[in-house]
């Protein structure tokens, strides 16, 4: 059987130049245009474009795409798409429709090229409008949220057009066994022969919960594979760094899953924290990617609380339109280990008679502390190989 077909049902359309020669040419061009360092934001979405996790679009919104899609989820053709994808800046530009730019990577030391972008137009958003794209996609306009203030402190002028895309970053280079894009990923998926597929988004290590989430799924769905698919982009303070992150998934992965049925993989991206818009993207390129499944669990791609537990499941079956999207949604609730099953489980299948004491749960700060003073969590709530790989992490930040 094919794997399921990308959004806007074509072909997969990564932005990224394949061909050596005609990248070598762009690159020899950019030496001679206008360049414009873009913010992290505008970089992760290049990288996103190049990778063809963003198929069906070409580049960066305009100002009505963005608009629409912030309202109502839609570019102004129509093409159902979840988030705003912009290249915004804090300073005027002296651009013209046709002229060609070189966009610079800020996240790279010598700011090297990154894509080049054809303008279509230079256009200035309103603080109305800016306030408005604010509180659709993430609920709020407060500025401690890290998404809001992200979104909000990169300037209000947005250049649109297509681009081609020279190299991802840093991504690469630092996450060389772990990147992937959406077409190395199919790619993949094909020669394991998998068409059924069940994606786990993570921006944290795995902990039993976790294990065990995706290995429901798997079960439940009768899935060939899982892709687990983490963030390798920026995060907040406090969060676990990719590199460590993606030590302890590979150990689960090597000790606890049936080989051949784990693909470990990252993405380019910042995380934008937008709670249920956010799922909606996660379950877009994922398709892109070729899965049918998208695990969305409590809280997903929430930040504090200023989203409901299940805000991301919900906007699934009241706000996306049934036909928006091929791959499905397989609702999770909360996961813990039940001292009186002997098991992880969700907790709304737990029998009757489930006290708090049934329970192993460990606060995120507990666990930190835990770890920093060199204690391993409970094995009932995390791998005893994986809870060596944070103590390491958290020890080394105290010496």
């Amino acid at each position: 059987m094919a794997l399921i077909k990308p959004h806007g049902g074509g072909n997969l359309k990564p932005l990224y130049v394949m061909d050596d020669k005609q990248r070598a040419d762009l690159a020899e061009e950019a030496l001679h245009l206008h360049s414009i360092n873009v913010c992290s934001a505008a970089a992760g979405n290049a990288v996103m474009l190049g990778a063809g996790y963003f198929t069906p679009l070409a580049g960066y919104m305009n100002k009505a795409d963005a608009l629409g899609v912030a309202k109502e989820m839609k570019t102004a053709d129509g093409l159902f798409w979840p988030t705003p994808v912009l290249n915004m800046v804090d300073h005027e530009v002296n651009l013209q429709p046709g002229d060609r730019i070189a966009l610079r990577d800020p996240n790279v030391a010598g700011d090297p090229v990154l894509a080049i972008q054809t303008v279509e137009a230079v256009e200035t958003f309103t603080d109305e409008e800016m306030a408005l794209m604010t509180e659709k996609v993430y609920r709020t306009d407060d500025m401690e949220h890290p998404g809001v203030k992200a979104f909000n402190t990169v300037g209000k002028t947005c250049i649109s057009g297509p681009i081609q895309v020279l190299n991802f970053t840093y991504f690469e280079k630092d996450f060389g066994d772990t990147f992937k894009t959406a077409y190395e990923i199919r790619a993949d998926m094909e020669k394991l022969g998998w068409s059924k597929v069940v994606a786990f988004q993570t921006r944290n290590p795995m902990h039993r919960a976790h294990e065990e989430l995706c290995r429901m799924a798997y079960n439940d769905l009768g899935c060939d594979g899982i892709l687990i698919h983490m963030l390798l982009g920026k995060l907040k303070k406090g969060d676990i760094p990719a590199d460590v992150r993606d030590a302890c998934i590979r150990k689960m992965v090597e000790l606890y899953f049936e080989p051949n049925t784990v693909l470990v993989t990252g993405y380019g991206f910042d995380m934008l924290y937008a709670g249920p818009r956010e799922a909606v993207l996660h379950a877009v390129f994922r398709q892109n990617t070729g899965c049918t499944h998208l695990i969305v669990g409590r809280d997903h791609a929430g930040v504090g609380d200023y989203y409901g537990g299940f805000d991301a499941q919900t906007i699934f079956t009241e706000e996306v339109p049934a036909d928006a999207l091929d791959i499905e949604i397989y609702n999770a609730d909360h996961t813990a280990f039940s001292r009186k099953l002997g098991k992880v489980i969700m907790m709304k299948d737990a029998p009757e008679g489930h006290t708090q004491e049934d329970w192993v749960f460990l606060s995120g700060t507990k666990v930190r502390e835990m770890l920093g003073k060199g204690e391993a969590p409970p094995p009932e709530f995390s791998r005893p190989e994986v809870a060596q790989i944070l103590m390491d992490y958290y020890q080394g930040l105290e010496d």
